[in-house]
């Protein structure tokens, strides 16, 4: 069965998310990450891959010089402290690194030095003086995040030191009018200081036939396009004393920018691994021409410095550039942006106190899409989401089988499956969720798969073994149906296991079987014994939600604060809010028509305006509550086609939840106008 097996040649793939910074705890933006990653890992694993999952915390800058000091107590004591709550948090949402490091560590140092040594035996580093604003009470150079003041374009006070939050107008620091140190409050002054420099500009040509090989997406090429048509400038790598940091070769008071040796932490954090592991070694990775593979996972906000600087440095010091590059959007919770103030600033620890870490994998990873589009979290489509699909469907299937197996037959299953036709369609689509999992399009996996939950619950349905039983001579039937469910769940549960890895297991231990692979998609359970069914998932109820949102509420913060990381890689992510008023066309664009049926409609008690409607959209059914029962008798709208916008989010309402939106146009009575029967529209079409 094609799709259902490991390649007969196994690849070797080493894996990247990007590195937080040690600046605060891990948060929902920094889950989407990990969890894609992880998903995107552990499917591989599944296909019999080698793959090493490696992160590290990125611990370099004058941020975490001056956090120290505010803490009292050495950079390296605070660095390691905070690597080791990183690492708990993620552990805690399942996430399955092979090695969790810290960019300031000596494997690091070694590979900057010689990447920076290589990279100037070329002649690819020179050193140009450069004018910034110094702090003369605190003594330092001053990043633009530490200076404040007057807008040079609008004249706003108090902006900080790279754009304007009153006009948008974007300027270098030195610009600004009356400007000030946020660490003291001084007047800075220009000071003048050598820099070293990475001669980006001769990897013009490289980067324009790099960006063209398919290691990026396409819309990510096009946008860094954009940056080689202007032309590109030289990349300071260099930071002043005092910093936090590793020097220079050959200087006393000149540091690596922290964006130079971060992604070098990557390396780093490998080298760590293989020093450790015989079964892997550094250079068969990382040297050019290297038969393996080397994927990262970002963020949107970073993809200059990994698909631009990094693969330039890469090539420069010798050494191979990634074979793709995975770009993700930002997170946005109930359509704004995350916010400390309305408690959607959500921290790991905060969630794990509250629920289990496997709705929010699974929530996310019905978002995924192999696109840089952005992702909101819709609170009450999240609750929704758990419950109809993990509790109702999927779980469903083995606690409606279970029972049976275990009560009347002694855990024992059927020698034969049921219905072929069925299970040869759940192997059918082992092709296609594979091409999803391997492009990053978790989200139409998912689809995929419920779908498939929902063809066992109907077969389930149809053939009602709590009626068999009752039956006279029915019992082998009712071990065939029960059996056939728990087959269908199996195959489900090869299907979920990269996104849920605990159920996954509990599923495993309760089905009696080694941890399942994707070659398990080829043979059925026949003749064998499964044990005592345990409840796999609780329903979720959304006042748990409400308490968690609670929990992470912080008094008095300003509103929708999602600032980003003041150095690292891994900024929040969160999505800028957009003006009020117009949405542009890229908003228009993501919402999603489909044709309908009606095979249902019913009035709504307690409401003059409402139908209950339940549409038909090819691959689900959907209720849909519409204000339109002055318009039409609710029996003359059975077998009617219609538009329903298919991606809104389910709306609670006092007589339930409402799963779309009806479209129609018109004037009312007769003269609101859906689609005809006849005119060749089909369920599920989409609307363009």
């Amino acid at each position: 069965m094609p799709g259902t097996t490991s390649s007969s040649s196994p690849r070797r793939i080493l894996v990247t998310s990007a590195l937080p910074y040690i600046n605060g705890a891990i948060h929902l933006g920094h889950l989407l990450e990990h969890i894609q990653t992880d998903i995107w890992v552990r499917y591989q694993r599944m296909r019999g891959h080698q793959v090493i999952y490696v992160c590290a915390d990125d611990t370099h800058g004058t941020a975490t010089m001056l956090m120290a000091e505010e803490r009292g107590m050495a950079p390296e004591t605070l660095i390691e402290t905070i690597r080791a709550e990183h690492a708990r948090d993620f552990e805690g949402f399942l996430i399955s690194h092979d090695n969790y490091y810290s960019t300031h560590s000596e494997e690091n140092r070694e590979i900057s030095e010689l990447i920076f040594t290589r990279l100037k035996d070329k002649g690819l580093i020179f050193t140009d003086e450069v004018s910034q604003l110094y702090d003369p009470e605190r003594q330092l150079f001053l990043a633009d995040r530490f200076v404040r003041g007057e807008c040079p374009n609008c004249g706003a006070a108090d902006q900080p030191g790279d754009n304007c939050d009153v006009c948008s107008a974007t300027y270098d620091a030195m610009e600004l009018k009356n400007p000030r140190s946020t660490l003291s409050g001084a007047a800075p002054e220009i000071r003048a200081s050598e820099h070293y420099f990475f001669d980006l500009p001769q990897y013009q040509d490289f980067l324009r036939d790099w960006l063209a090989s398919g290691a990026v997406q396409p819309e990510v090429a096009n946008k860094l396009g954009e940056w080689l048509e202007a032309g590109l400038k030289p990349w300071d790598i260099s930071r002043d004393a005092p910093y936090f940091g590793f020097l220079i070769p050959g200087t006393a008071d000149k540091y690596f920018y922290v964006w130079m040796d971060a992604p070098i932490g990557y390396m780093a954090s490998f080298r760590n691994y293989a020093d450790r592991h015989n079964e892997v070694s550094f250079d068969e990775f990382w040297n050019a021409g290297a038969a393996t593979e080397v994927h990262h996972f970002i963020g949107k906000d970073i993809i200059n410095f990994h698909a631009l600087f990094w693969p330039s440095v890469l090539d420069g010091a010798g050494f191979r550039t990634p074979t793709r590059i995975h770009t993700h959007g930002f997170i946005t919770v109930d359509g704004t942006r995350m916010s400390k103030s309305r408690g959607t600033f959500i921290n790991a620890a905060t969630y794990l106190e509250y629920m289990e870490p496997e709705y929010l994998r699974y929530y996310y990873a019905t978002k995924l899409t192999g696109t840089v589009d952005d992702m909101d979290i819709n609170l009450d489509d999240f609750v929704q989401r758990v419950n109809s699909d993990l509790v109702g469907k999927v779980v469903n299937i083995a606690s409606r089988c279970a029972g049976f197996i275990n009560k009347q037959f002694d855990g024992l299953l059927a020698g034969h499956l049921d219905d072929e036709a069925l299970w040869a369609g759940y192997q059918a689509a082992a092709s296609t969720i594979a091409d999803h999992y391997e492009n990053d399009d978790v989200g139409k996996a998912v689809r995929e798969i419920t779908r498939l939950a929902d063809l066992a619950n109907q077969y389930i349905a149809e053939h009602a073994p709590w009626q068999l039983i009752k039956e006279e001579g029915q019992r082998d039937r009712v071990q065939a149906v029960c059996s056939m469910g728990l087959n269908l769940f199996r195959l489900l549960i090869v299907y979920l296991k990269p996104i849920l890895p605990k159920m996954a297991a509990e599923s495993e231990a309760f089905l009696n079987v080694d941890p399942l692979t994707w070659a398990d998609l080829d043979t059925p359970l026949t003749g064998h014994r499964v044990n005592a069914f345990k409840p796999l998932f609780s329903r979720l109820e959304r006042k748990t939600v409400d308490k968690l949102v609670d929990a992470s509420r912080v008094p008095d913060a300003s509103q929708a604060q999602s600032t980003p990381d003041p150095a690292g890689p891994a900024a929040n992510r969160a999505a800028p809010e957009a003006d009020g008023g117009f949405i542009s066309i890229d908003d228009f664009a993501k919402v999603e028509l489909k044709v309908a049926k009606i095979v249902a409609a019913s009035p709504v008690d307690g409401a003059d305006k409402l139908l209950e409607l339940t549409l038909d959209l090819g691959d689900e059914q959907r209720r849909v509550f519409s204000g339109i029962k002055a318009a039409y008798e609710a029996d003359a709208l059975v077998g009617q086609l219609t538009v329903v916008v298919a991606n809104l989010a389910p709306r609670k309402m006092r007589f339930g939840t409402s799963e779309g939106m009806v479209l129609a146009a018109g004037p009312g009575g007769a003269d609101i106008f859906l689609i005809r029967p006849d005119s060749g529209a089909e369920p599920g079409m989409i609307v363009r």
